[in-house]
């Protein structure tokens, strides 16, 4: 199985690419995170937010790999805690399917991305901006698989 994090968003930051890639390298290749980056909408000042959802939602359905299940992150999804997490990331590896988990850009991900999703995860109530939910989420799946495996890694309570 791989995860396939489908991101808005090209030439990040040095520190997010080197987060991302801190923790996408701890994943074991039988749950491999690999990233794919969208090109947003090139903006202009009367470009509006809804149009560059459509545009960018329509880049992110197109790579979706075929059979993926998928996770849209939005702010109005459930809260996952590491326990639920780990769960989710146990039954992704025991159905053998690919996972595409969707991170919209400034404007958010298209209705049409939240409709092709089975679940929703929110991170927090809080706004994050889109490149560091990358390195949250990469985090996180590593946190996961370590609570897995009983590594101590994880010291959540």
């Amino acid at each position: 199985m791989r995860i396939h994090l489908i991101s808005v968003g090209r030439r990040m930051p040095g520190w997010v690419e080197a987060g991302y890639a801190e923790y996408a390298k701890r994943l074991p290749p039988e749950c491999a995170l690999h990233l794919v980056e969208i090109d947003p909408l090139r903006r202009g000042k009367a470009t509006p937010p809804a149009l560059a959802r459509e545009e960018e939602g329509r880049r992110i359905l197109k790579a979706i790999p075929k059979g993926a299940g998928v996770v849209a992150l939005d702010v109005q999804g459930q809260c996952w805690s590491t326990e639920t997490l780990a769960r989710y990331l146990g039954d992704w590896l025991s159905e053998g399917h690919d996972q595409a988990l969707l991170i919209g850009g400034p404007d958010g991900l298209a209705p049409e991305c939240l409709a092709r999703a089975r679940q929703r995860w929110s991170l927090s109530a809080l706004t994050f901006p889109h490149p560091l939910v990358r390195v949250i989420v990469a985090e996180q799946l590593y946190r996961a698989w370590s609570l897995m495996q009983g590594h101590p890694y994880h010291r959540g309570g």
